[in-house]
Order: structure tokens, then sequence, then C-alpha cells
């Protein structure tokens, strides 16, 4: 290998590990002859429109949009795998996530790992194939509101108008029913000090919210037999 061609793939390397540090995101396979997969990890906190603190491991919607946007208008990438480990966040910016991959053209696999709990179960629910690991969680529970909020009639037709844009979504894009998850938002005997449901694994299959149980290689193996499909 020459001294230039050494250059530029430490170059490539550098790059890569300075994207992934910083946003979470790879492109697993960069020779265009092959499947090229796009890595994107949805980890920690989902940011809204307030800067957590520094000490806060947090995905940042404005990463996250403008590389979805990227990955539809390329010619490379024929394909997303969507990593989670996440505790929730905000409400608009993790629908706002979830609505652009699911309107991707290109085939989509998310993969639960420690947990996706809160918005980040519409982040889950919205490619086209789902797995989960065996330890892996979901969390399911009603909108909740940080801050104050005014005791009157509006107030809370705005907080049904918010959950129901949730539900309606997950719905959509699962094989759960509205009721069942409803009950599941509103179970009481579960969370201490909350209300919901706590699904691990094999559970969140079961209640038809994910597709299959699995790990990182049925999901790779899944996105390349997708794309396969398509060519």
């Amino acid at each position: 290998m020459s001294e230039e061609k050494k250059e530029k793939k430490i170059e490539q390397e550098e790059h890569r590990d300075e994207r992934i540090e910083k946003t979470g995101q790879v492109t697993l396979d960069d020779n265009v002859q092959l499947d090229n997969i796009h890595l994107i990890s949805i980890i920690g906190e989902i940011e809204g429109h307030e800067n957590l603190s520094n000490n806060s491991k947090a995905t940042k919607y404005e990463h996250i949009l403008p590389s979805l946007a990227a990955i539809e208008d390329s010619k490379d990438i024929q394909g997303v795998l969507v990593l989670l480990n996440t505790m929730g966040g905000d409400v608009e910016a993790g629908l706002a996530i979830a609505e652009m991959i699911a309107s991707l053209s290109k085939p989509t696999v998310s993969l639960v790992l420690g947990g996706s709990h809160s918005i980040g179960v519409p982040i889950a629910v919205s490619t086209d194939y789902s797995y989960i690991v065996g330890t892996g969680t979901m969390v399911i529970h009603p909108v909740r509101m940080n801050g104050m909020v005014i005791g009157v009639p509006q107030t809370f037709d705005y907080f049904k108008l918010i959950q129901d844009r949730i539900t309606g979504f997950v719905c959509e894009h699962c094989s759960i029913d509205k009721k069942t998850l409803e009950e599941l938002m509103m179970e009481t005997g579960v969370l201490t000090k909350d209300v919901g449901t706590i699904l691990v694994g094999e559970e969140a299959v079961k209640y038809g919210i994910i597709d299959e149980v699995g790990g990182i290689d049925k999901a790779i193996a899944k996105l390349h037999e997708m794309i396969s499909q398509r060519g």
C-alpha cells in the first residue's frame, strides 16, 4: 500500500472515530459494491429544545434529523440500523425522529438493547422490522410534563392530545391495539411511585410491540435480507 493510500485510510478512520464519538453514527461498510448500512444509536436521554447537562448521555435530535435526510438522499447507503438504549426524553424530539425513520424509503431495522423507554417506544417501532434482546426492557407509561402546569381543562385536553399522538403512532407501526396499549400505560401495580408497565424481552414481542427477540447478528442479517429483496 502506498504512503498516500495509508494516509488516506488513517484519515478516514480518524473521521469515523470522531463521528462515532460526537453523534453515535457510522456507515458500517464503506465499500459501495457491498450493502452499505448506516448505524444510528439512540442512547441516554433524547434531548429536545433545551440542552441537558454535560454529565448526561444524550441523543441530540438536531444531529439525527439531518443525518436521516442525508441517508434518504444518498445513493450509496442502502439500509439503516437503529440501536436503542434510551430512558426516553423530549416527546416532540422523539416523535420527530420516529416520523423521520418511518418515512425513509430504505429498509430499516431497530434493535432494543438495554432499554427503550417512554418516547423511545415510538422510535423502536418506527422501523420496518424490530428486535429486542432477551434482557432488554420497554417502559410504557403516560405522558409526563416538567415545570409549571396550569390546572385548567385546556391543560388536560393538551395532555390527551399528546398522548393520542403517541399511542396512534405506536399502534400504526406495530401490531398492538390501542386498548391494550392504554391498559399497559395505566397499570398501577408494576412501577413503584409511577403508573405504567415494564416489558422485558419476550413480553414486548408477546404484546405485539416488537417483532422478534434477537441480537445484533439477527438484526444485521435481517437488514441484508431486506436490502437484497429490494435489489
